[in-house]
């Protein structure tokens, strides 16, 4: 009997079929009747504190072609002949997007795509695939973040049908998170970024985040092809050897003999030398001599290196000559306070206020201290969803800025403050606010000047709010 790829969702292949051959006739799929331009298919997601099936029929009076909605609701029972009832919406839109995946194909041949996830780095590492591929493909990749229950199948379902390869982009916050996104993209390759301390509110340990990011692994080994890994990372490397007959395509520092040219102020951003003759699964010959390709980004901060390796692996892997990958890292310019560096009319910012965890945090402050620069501060909003550990990882990075070579350090955040109340002889330079807006207002007044300075937070903390001040 032929499996049923549709039995995680629920589902029977001929529900799904009819279902999807619905959505081929219409202009594509929203769950937001604010975004509905006519001739979508509306689906009427339910949350903790939401219930599209409330605005089922409002969506179709603005102009939606069908409206999918949960069986037993106020819409199901409206004779409306666009009205589709289901079991569960969410679960029919991950099964019409996996048929949409299983539809897609290259010459005759199933559409490939690499899965991605990771604690740092996943959308920076995607959007860098997504520019090497581009060089030579017809790419799709997840847009933004959409990397979540709803993100990943709307990802799917919005992959053109002239699509060469996709990148899906997949988050975790809690145990399972992985393992329900996979069946739905249905990954031939895996990568993940690195597994560090985040979300530990959610996944309970250390512990919790590998097993819930090797979730990727544990598909690509029974259903996919291969992984992507920085063979320079014991974690991952430790994850795929545990996982017997995973097939492995290894990049890094080491496999690959690259060297890192040290930044500063003059020239803050990443560049990594690359010998010309790396190939995917091949090691360069000890003391072998080759001629280096000098891979320079808008990028800064060292830790952003795995990230353009990994780009520059997958590339290569599907084809794409060095060189061209090179190029393509070159013309990308990073945005949404990702890794960013700005020189305003008094001082140079390094920006990387997107999000933040201990493990991005560290390495983030790491890559600060290594800047060349004669004046430097730090502007740090406390870190979310760490749970007990909160404050204990909080002390850790107050006692790491204490050990810092810079002339002032400004913190934001309640978990801030329990810290600071934990450690002793704090230099007098370190100083802390209650929010961003006070930290501004505190700039404003100041107005520092002639500094290099890293900004760095968790979403929560609008660390952003600080920028227009310096």
């Amino acid at each position: 009997m032929a499996k049923n790829i549709y039995a995680p969702f629920g589902m029977e292949a001929e529900e799904v079929l009819s279902l999807y051959e619905i959505f081929l006739k219409t202009a594509g799929v929203t769950t937001d009747t604010r975004t509905l331009t006519g001739g979508e298919m509306f689906f009427a997601l339910k949350g903790e504190n939401f219930d599209g099936n409330k605005y089922a029929l409002q969506a179709l009076e603005k102009g939606a072609a069908y409206a999918v909605v949960d069986k037993g609701s106020e819409a199901s029972a409206s004779g409306d002949a666009r009205v589709i009832c289901v079991d569960n919406t969410l679960l029919a839109l991950k099964a019409m997007a996996r048929c949409h995946r299983e539809h897609l194909k290259v010459n005759g041949r199933r559409l490939p795509v690499v899965g991605l996830t990771g604690t740092n780095g996943k959308t920076t590492t995607k959007e860098l695939i997504r520019c090497v591929l581009a060089s030579k493909f017809r790419v799709s990749a997840t847009k933004g973040n959409l990397n979540n229950d709803v993100g990943v199948p709307l990802s799917v379902l919005s992959i053109p049908k002239d699509a060469q390869i996709a990148v899906i982009e997949m988050g975790a916050s809690h145990p399972g998170d992985i393992a329900s996104l996979v069946p739905v993209c249905a990954p031939d390759y895996g990568l993940i970024t690195n597994v560090g301390k985040a979300h530990l509110l959610g996944f309970g340990s250390f512990e919790g985040v590998k097993a819930a990011k090797g979730e990727l692994y544990d598909w690509i080994q029974s259903e996919g092809k291969a992984v992507f890994i920085n063979s320079d990372d014991e974690v991952l490397e430790g994850m795929a050897s545990s996982r017997n007959g995973l097939s492995l395509i290894p990049y890094g520092y080491k496999y690959w003999e690259c060297e890192l040219i040290p930044s500063s102020e003059d020239n803050p951003f990443l560049i990594l030398a690359i010998p010309e003759s790396v190939e995917p699964n091949v090691n360069i010959e000890e003391g072998q001599e080759e001629n280096m390709v000098l891979c320079r980004t808008s990028l800064v901060g060292s830790y952003n290196a795995p990230n353009v390796l990994a780009a520059l692996s997958v590339g290569m892997f599907f084809g794409v000559p060095l060189q061209d990958g090179v190029d393509a890292i070159g013309e990308y310019v990073p945005s949404n306070n990702r890794s960013q560096m700005t020189r305003t009319g008094k001082n140079v910012l390094i920006v990387d206020a997107y999000n933040a965890n201990p493990t991005s945090m560290v390495a983030a402050l790491d890559n600060f201290s290594a800047f060349s620069s004669s004046r430097k501060m730090l502007m740090i909003g406390s870190m979310g969803e760490l749970g007990e550990d909160s404050l204990k990882e909080h002390v850790e990075i107050v006692k790491k800025i204490a050990g810092m070579d810079v002339s002032g350090a400004c913190l934001v955040g309640e978990e801030f403050k329990n810290a600071l109340e934990q450690v002793n002889d704090l230099p007098s330079w370190i100083s802390w606010f209650p929010t961003s807006s006070e930290l501004a207002d505190h700039l404003r007044k100041e107005s520092p000047e002639g500094y290099a300075i890293l900004i760095k937070g968790s979403r929560s903390q609008k660390m952003e709010t600080v920028l227009e001040a310096l």
